[in-house]
């Protein structure tokens, strides 16, 4: 199995952030489980990449171009795959992953996540979609849904097409036991 890690290439304002991805990383590793990324040595993707190598795990990145040519490549990928552009990077995460887990991030982050929330809503895919809520990151993105529901503009089905926890270790079990969510956006 294969999950894709979408997290910021910066550490963010607290420690925790930095404690979780490293849960995270021991987790997917120990639950035999490839760890793809953005590939990058930076923030929290290194820390998640450090934590499923020490564990034994192996790491499979892809990273733009520009980022090898700034240095900024992950110097024990197992699998490093070069593409062109960030987008290119984020389809084929996308192609090679049976998952996805969105970590405290910035827009890249979120926009990632959010593409592949919306491409299983209109029936892209049926893989599981998790939200890793390292120091409740998340609430006031999931407020935010609460209100595109209660004001109309999503039906409330589509949110439990996203798995929430705080437990990575709970959060990949949660998704290994996925039944994907039928709902067309269109229906």
């Amino acid at each position: 199995m294969r999950i894709a890690v979408f997290c910021g290439s910066n550490s963010g304002d607290s420690p925790a952030y930095a404690d979780g991805a490293a849960a995270l990383g021991r987790a997917l590793a120990e639950s035999g489980i490839v760890t793809v990324f953005g590939g990058t040595s930076k923030g929290l993707m290194k820390v998640v990449a450090d934590a499923a190598v020490q564990a034994g795990g192996q790491v499979h990145g892809v990273l733009p171009q520009n980022l090898v040519d700034r240095g900024q490549q992950y110097a024990k990928l197992t699998v490093a795959e070069v593409v062109a552009t960030r987008s290119l990077r984020k389809s084929r995460m996308a192609e090679i992953s049976d998952g996805f887990i969105a970590m405290p991030g910035g827009v890249g982050t979120i926009e990632e996540m959010l593409e592949m929330w919306v491409d299983a809503q209109f029936d892209g895919h049926r893989k599981p979609i998790g939200l890793y809520d390292i120091a409740g990151f998340f609430e006031t993105f999931l407020s935010f849904v609460d209100a595109m529901i209660a004001r109309g503009f999503l039906p409330p089905q589509q949110k439990n097409m996203l798995i929430v926890d705080s437990d990575p270790r709970a959060l990949i079990e949660r998704m290994r036991t996925f039944t994907p969510v039928t709902i067309s956006k269109w229906m």
